[in-house]
């Protein structure tokens, strides 16, 4: 694994602009809030020869809490090259004000190679060697159903919905996309993946101290690379970002969920039928009413970019999937609004129509007798998240506002969008149009194919 921060240059046109470090301008601005001599006076006090020293002298001269001043460094950037998809997703999934990017598995070459030791993440002793043969079978496995998608569609185009006019490169990759896509379920989750992450030291230092606190070796090892990278941009805030008791007992009973639901019933290899919940909640203070109607609210809208009306960003959804596969899941919870929910306990297994070869049967109950077999080794159990496959199928919530969340339905089942998250997300706007028919003519479902 390698950790780089990445410092950001001002752009020619910004070269008169003021510069600071981002704890000077976190300083600077805890000062501003607090005087009305304006920036220059506050800058003009700096002693730039050693600017370390005015963020000391700052510092103590401004009563702050340091939640609110640790979000004012801007944002800093970190990429993590090498770290297992899970940890990148649990990554996104604590830092749910973050913006970042994983890499796809639509763009970057998986094989056996992309598997770190198994001391690296934790595997019990006991089970390394039969995580590794496992791992490196499932690989093989993918590769193989890859190459014969890739050729089925070779064979028959017409199952890719080519736009009318496209280039070669064009049909290429869609083609790829095709096979690609629906091979991936059979890639493990502990495979090596590079993330970029962009947050303000605040979140930071709360990520940080919730990855510190979980009892995985890989976690902890990235939480201590990480805190040396942003060491060098916001020293002093760093001692923020340790684990704490709290931190530590949250993060404990979240795993120890998912183990004991293993332990009692087993790992399922069965695709579960979609079932989707969702719940909006639409109620107003009486003083406090609608300035608007449904109608009045989507005023004007042309794509999902429009800016909506108070009637839409008011009101609240909570939608959840009983069956979100891992491989949906990486990338409906990088989703930055409300709050992204699933406490990673497998509930089945999920593979596409056309995903056929002989030894899927045998892979997956490997599968499920490696998950349940690492769950059940004590201190090692939390290990178990690195046994799963980006098939198996757990359950996932999203809480946010409705214009967010008409804004990821039309995202995810527009043009280019996952053929599985279009299913998700079409059967979640069915759901939410019943609830709420007035949204009906607003909300603009793509064309993406769902898998039926």
């Amino acid at each position: 694994m390698k950790v780089t921060a990445i410092s950001i240059c001002p752009p020619a046109g910004a070269g008169s602009n003021p510069k600071v470090t981002p704890e000077l301008l976190a300083s600077s601005l805890a000062k501003y809030s607090r005087s009305n001599k304006g920036l220059d006076a506050i800058l003009g006090s700096i002693d730039w020869s050693d600017p370390d020293k005015s963020v000391d002298a700052i510092f103590r001269f401004v009563d702050y809490g340091h939640a609110s001043i640790t979000g004012m460094t801007g944002g800093i950037a970190v990429a993590v090259d090498g770290l297992s998809m899970f940890l990148a997703y649990k990554i996104f999934d604590i830092a749910q004000l973050c913006d970042g990017q994983e890499s796809s598995t639509r763009y970057i070459r998986l094989d056996k190679t992309s598997i770190p030791g198994a001391d690296e993440v934790g595997i019990p002793e006991k089970c390394a060697e039969g995580w590794e043969a496992f791992t490196a079978r499932a690989f093989d496995v993918y590769r193989e159903v890859y190459d014969m998608l890739d050729d089925k569609v070779k064979r028959n185009p017409e199952l890719i919905r080519l736009p009318n006019g496209v280039d070669a490169k064009v049909v290429d990759r869609l083609r790829k996309n095709y096979a690609l896509d629906r091979a991936r379920y059979l890639i493990p989750f502990a495979s090596k993946t590079n993330a970029a992450y962009v947050m303000t030291a605040r979140v930071w230092a709360d990520t940080l101290r919730q990855l510190d606190s979980l009892p995985l070796p890989e976690a902890r090892t990235c939480a201590e690379m990480i805190r040396a990278e942003l060491g060098k941009f916001v020293p002093r805030m760093t001692k923020h970002s340790f684990k704490t008791p709290a931190s530590e007992s949250q993060a404990n009973q979240l795993l120890l969920h998912s183990i004991n639901e293993i332990k009692r019933g087993g790992v399922s290899i069965s695709n579960i039928p979609d079932e989707v919940y969702l719940e909006a909640m639409n109620g107003r203070p009486p003083f406090l009413p609608d300035l608007q109607s449904v109608p009045e609210a989507f005023l004007g809208k042309k794509n999902r970019y429009c800016v909506p009306g108070t009637a839409a960003r008011r009101a609240v959804v909570r939608a959840a999937w009983n069956n979100m596969a891992i491989a949906e899941l990486r990338d409906l919870n990088r989703h930055r609004s409300g709050f992204r929910f699933s406490p990673l306990c497998p509930r089945g297994f999920y593979l596409p129509a056309d995903v056929k070869h002989p030894e899927i049967g045998g892979l997956l109950s490997d599968y499920k007798a490696l998950a349940e077999s690492i769950a059940s080794q004590g201190g090692g159990a939390p290990a178990y998240v690195y046994a799963l496959l980006l098939g198996t199928q757990v359950a996932f919530e999203h809480s946010t506002h409705l214009d967010k969340f008409i804004y990821e339905i039309e995202l995810r089942t527009g043009m280019g969008a996952h053929f599985r998250y279009a299913d998700h997300l079409a059967k979640a706007a069915e759901t939410l149009t019943r609830k709420m028919p007035e949204l009906a003519p607003f909300i603009q479902t793509g064309n993406a194919e769902p898998e039926f």
